[in-house]
């Protein structure tokens, strides 16, 4: 007989009546009465960030020189000389695009979008707000279902990030943080923290000047999140970061962290191992759940389950520099704590469709697959909630669906924001995979 979870219409995250990403099928409408449904508590996942806006512009070679900016490089540019900057682009109508980045927030929006569920932004934001400007470009792009009423007030710009391209496409970036780095630790409100899933921090919030208070708020929402046994999830950034203090960030994540999103180059800065899975594999030695994203080879994922729930996948097994390392995909994660006789289980999967045609940019495709994941973890702390005495939930696993089912849901949200030439989502994907069946679903 199928588990009373399989009959149970699972209202997941948010208020859409669809059954969007999970569905969940009443077979048998007689076993209603069995397991009537009953109020879930709310969730909400937590994040925080370097409040910023990207602000992609068509120049000529002769403003790079004006403003002292090598081509080709990164530049770290005063307030000043950014006020500057914008107002000229701005005036000269030479902005292409201008939308709400970060990494974090990034994600957040997509999560929100994809659940239509609420998520808490904690951060900063310019207390006064000019039509147009980089705060105001922030707060229209960003889902009205990201809660953004703790933003700190900051007498000053967010920060703003300048992607400069010259007739010859050529790429220069002129960063501006402003007061992006200003959030104080008495800014992080304890309640956000009650009935949260998940909390997602960014290796770039431990990485600022000297005297900035990010690096403490982020700290004392990391105990926050801790205290009440939430899943901590760190986004590292870019290598740079990463490669600049290896053992600092090991150390870190082993300490703090349940949960590590990476691209491969981030997952070599940090472990040493250049093969995706081999770094995947490293980074379990420090934290729970690995999600890599590794351009045109692949999404992977890597975690622990315990030995007496692993399940063997349906899939061919695949080669890698660990053989046949797919065979327990359809197991659902643990931390390693959690488990009795932990077993290291990988997932993996190709782009999806081979990838779209054409790219305009990959800004904002890892941040996408992350909030997938996001989105399962979520649904599996609001069905914990809703079903407490399910089968589903005879661990205390991290997410809902199998590590193979996260890879899809991943793999699929990623693909729509490279078709877009924005890093956020504009909408929500179709209620399931194409070729998905019922029995497939409830197969993993």
């Amino acid at each position: 007989m199928r588990g009373l979870d399989e009959v149970f219409t699972v209202r997941f995250p948010g208020r859409r009546k669809h059954k969007h990403y999970f569905p969940v099928s009443a077979r048998d409408p007689m076993l209603h009465h069995v397991h009537p449904t009953q109020p879930a508590g709310r969730t909400h996942v937590v994040g925080i960030d370097q409040t910023l806006v990207d602000i992609d512009a068509r120049v000529a070679e002769d403003l790079l020189a004006r403003y002292g900016l090598a081509k080709g490089a990164s530049t770290v540019i005063d307030g000043a000389v950014a006020s500057a900057l914008y107002d000229e682009l701005l005036s000269s109508k030479r902005i292409a695009r201008e939308f709400a980045g970060g990494t974090v927030g990034n994600t957040l929006h997509n999560y929100s979008v994809l659940a239509d569920d609420a998520s808490v932004l904690l951060g900063v934001m310019s207390e006064e707000i000019r039509l147009g400007t980089s705060g105001y470009r922030y707060l229209s792009n960003t889902s009205s279902r990201v809660n953004l009423d703790h933003l700190q007030p900051v007498a000053g710009p967010i920060g703003r990030c300048f992607a400069l391209v010259t007739p010859d496409g050529e790429r220069t970036f002129a960063i501006n943080e402003g007061m992006m780095n200003e959030l104080r630790p008495e800014s992080i409100p304890e309640g956000v923290f009650d009935d949260a899933s998940c909390l997602i921090l960014s290796a770039y919030l431990l990485r600022c000047k000297p005297g900035a208070p990010m690096p403490e708020a982020t700290l004392r929402a990391v105990a926050l999140a801790k205290a009440r046994n939430i899943p901590v999830i760190l986004t590292l950034g870019t290598r740079f970061v990463i490669a600049e203090r290896p053992e600092f960030w090991r150390a870190f994540i082993r300490e703090h962290v349940n949960v590590v999103a990476m691209n491969e180059e981030e997952g070599e800065a940090l472990t040493g191992a250049s093969d995706p899975l081999l770094a995947c594999d490293a980074a379990l030695e420090f934290t729970d759940l690995v999600l890599c994203t590794a351009g045109p080879t692949g999404l992977y994922l890597a975690g622990y389950t315990d030995d007496d729930v692993k399940r063997e996948t349906r899939y061919p097994l695949l080669p890698g520099a660990i053989a046949e390392f797919n065979r327990y995909e359809f197991s659902r994660p643990v931390r390693r704590r959690d488990c009795a006789a932990p077993v290291k289980v990988y997932a993996h999967i190709a782009p999806y469709q081979g990838g779209p045609e054409r790219i305009t940019s990959t800004n904002g495709a890892g941040d996408a697959a992350l909030s997938a994941l996001l989105h399962d973890m979520a649904a599996n702390r609001y069905h914990r909630a809703s079903v407490p005495n399910s089968s589903k939930h005879v661990r205390a696993f991290l997410t809902y669906s199998s590590m193979s089912q996260v890879c899809r849901y991943a793999n699929r949200v990623s693909y729509e924001v490279l078709l877009q030439s924005a890093p956020r989502l504009t909408r929500a994907l179709p209620e399931r995979e194409e070729g998905l069946d019922d029995e497939a679903y409830w197969a993993q």
